[in-house]
């Protein structure tokens, strides 16, 4: 690695690059980033629009600010792709990063087995992985930083299964083939479903509402024209599904009729659980998971041990626990204070 004047490496720390850095530790000062150009992590989220990969953004950046005033330089560049299905641009980004030998890579996949070559490429190149949110279909991550997925379902199931009273029908709209998380949010829900509530029939779980707000709420259409006077409940397994579902039921009045549980958190989902057309979200912890991501991947590349699973935690907020300290943080990260 090239040395640096000291004033440089602490700018460095601070300052959002795109390119530059080297491919990893090889000295007693690269491990403490100090008097070096550092580490340069970078961070691919599965797309770039909704307000969860925000608060990934924000985290990770409160971490690069952590390990500055530790004197440890860390340069942090943030991409991924637009839409969360676009798994050849992922691919070509991840692809882009290895070729400029970036020090380290915190990916969350799209796709549990598309990501897997690049991901191997980067291992063979000595360029380490992080994998967040959502895990993928190999070993060659150095640690898998996300929430319990498959708890987080349950906990859905749990709470519409109380709304229910135990006995009804609804229905799941899914998020997207070979996105690993929702896939275990799914099985969360209809495994506790189906162990817990016998009185629930589910009516649909094979319907997917694909990348977006406006695919899901043409997919919720589709369901609520199908089963809309049929069922009582629903079950959505991400931000966009829940916005989409959210929008479609207000469209056609049953917003508040039939009892809605989704997951993850926008504003548009408070105002919603306050008019009580939305019985609870379930919330990761997307700010925590970018901070651990990029702290865990640092402390790799300074040859510190580390864990090979970080739980960063789930809990369901509901219109009578909306206003608690808990909810709040969850609620409202501190963005505005992380990404200027």
């Amino acid at each position: 690695m090239r040395m640096q004047p000291v004033w440089m490496s602490l700018i460095l720390a601070v300052t959002m690059a795109a390119c530059g850095g080297g491919s990893g530790p090889a000295s007693d000062a690269d491990k403490s980033g100090a008097g070096t150009a550092g580490y340069h992590v970078a961070v691919i989220p599965k797309g770039t629009t909704h307000e969860f990969w925000n608060s990934i953004h924000a985290g990770a950046v409160k971490a690069q600010r952590e390990l500055a005033s530790r004197g440890v330089a860390v340069r942090l560049t943030w991409k991924g792709p637009i839409r969360e299905d676009d798994r050849e641009q992922q691919i070509q980004v991840v692809e882009g990063f290895l070729s400029q030998g970036v020090s380290g890579v915190v990916l969350a996949p799209l796709d549990a087995s598309a990501l897997v070559r690049p991901v191997q490429e980067a291992r063979r190149a000595g360029i380490p992985t992080v994998v967040i949110d959502s895990a993928l279909a190999s070993d060659d991550a150095v640690s898998f930083v996300a929430t319990d997925n498959e708890k987080g379902g349950a906990l859905a199931a749990d709470r519409l299964g109380a709304l229910l009273q135990g006995k009804g029908r609804v229905l799941v709209l899914r998020y997207q083939e070979g996105s690993a998380s929702t896939e275990a949010r799914e099985r969360g829900f209809l495994d506790r479903l189906r162990a817990q509530y016998p009185g629930i029939t589910l009516v649909s779980s094979d319907q997917y509402a694909g990348p977006t707000r406006d695919t899901a709420k043409r997919a919720s259409e589709n369901l609520l024209n199908r089963f809309g006077n049929q069922i009582d409940g629903v079950f959505t397994p991400n931000e966009s599904s829940t916005a989409g579902m959210l929008l479609a039921l207000q469209d056609v009045g049953k917003a508040g009729q039939i009892r809605f549980v989704g997951f993850d958190s926008s504003e548009a989902f408070v105002t919603a659980m306050r008019a009580r057309q939305l019985d609870g979200v379930v919330l990761q912890n997307p700010f925590e998971m970018g901070y651990q991501g990029v702290l865990t991947m640092v402390a790799h590349l300074q040859g510190n041990t580390i864990q090979p699973r970080v739980d960063t935690g789930v809990t369901i907020v509901t219109p009578d626990n909306l206003d608690t300290e808990e909810a709040r943080a969850l609620l409202n990260p501190p963005l505005a204070e992380y990404l200027q």
